[in-house]
This record gives C-alpha cells, structure tokens and sequence, in this order.
C-alpha cells in the first residue's frame, strides 16, 4: 500500500526535467576529453568494407578546432517514399545526412546530448563513382554538400573521428 501512494504522489506532482540522453560521441567528450584537443588531427573515414575484396577508404583529415557537448532535438528523419536508403539520389542522402541523428517515424522525438567536434579540413580523398552517391557523406570532393577546399572547417559527432597515426 505504501509504494502504492509513493507512486501515486510521484505520478501527480509535477514533472521533473528529464536530462538528455548521452549519445556515443558526448560520452567520448566526457571520458577521453584528451583525445579531442585543439590543434590534434583526426580523420573522419568511410567505406572499406569487405572481407576479400575490401572497398578502398575514403577520408577527410584535419585539425581539432574545437570540441563541445551540445543538447540537439532529434526530429523526425526525412523518408523518401517507396525507396530505400540505397535507392536514395545525392540530394535525397544529403537531406537525410544533414537531418541525422534523427528518429524513425515510429519513435518519438526527443532530446539528446551530443558530442560535436569542430575539424579544419587539410586532405580528402572522396568517390567519384556514380554508385557511390548515397553510400556516405563524402562524394567528388564534397562533404555531404559543401565542396571541400583547405582550411574549411564542417562539424562531426566525435565517434565518428579517429586520432591520425
């Protein structure tokens, strides 16, 4: 009776604000701060899947700017009708990459914690196969849809960055 009336109480008083959910990359900020340090170079990759015959890599190389915890509302993730994430055109992908993290149409939305490292870009190297289009976020010399060029800094969650060798 008495966890009865503890949860009635807890039920009618007011909702307390509920913390953001620590994503991946903001957990890497909070355990491992000394790897995100300005001025350290990272690299983002993609591709190189395959057991036998492994796809080439593709990256983007630069310079830690900054690193940061910040809260982001996860919305709605953009669908395309009738088509699959493989069967997406350049312009369907980069709406959908410009939109992630974001929640399935199914989920609720909410807000999350997330580790956002600020990186100026040096070297890339990017696909120019018309297959590639929507296999990541790098594609003929482009960051989902910026053109690459030195020094431009874009902006990625930390776990998606590794310390360059």
């Amino acid at each position: 009776m008495r966890i009865l009336l503890v949860v009635l109480a807890l039920l009618a008083t007011p909702a307390l604000a509920i913390e953001p959910v620590l994503r991946p990359s903001a957990r890497l900020l909070f355990k491992q701060p000394e790897l995100l340090q300005a001025g350290s170079c990272v690299v983002y990759e993609e591709g190189g899947s395959g057991w036998i015959a492994t796809e080439p890599v593709y990256y983007l190389k630069g310079q830690i700017v900054s690193a940061e915890i910040r809260t982001r509302h996860l919305g709605k993730c953009p669908l395309v009708s009738g088509k699959n994430m493989a069967q997406y055109s350049r312009e369907e992908f980069n709406r959908h990459a410009k939109a992630f993290p974001c929640v399935a149409p199914d989920v609720p939305e909410r807000d999350e914690q997330i580790g956002i490292v600020r990186v100026r870009v040096n070297d890339w190297e990017t696909p120019y196969a018309k297959r590639t289009e929507n296999a990541g976020r790098l594609y003929r010399a482009a960051f989902i849809d910026q053109a690459l060029a030195k020094n431009m800094e874009i902006e990625l969650e930390a776990d998606l960055l590794s310390v360059c060798e």
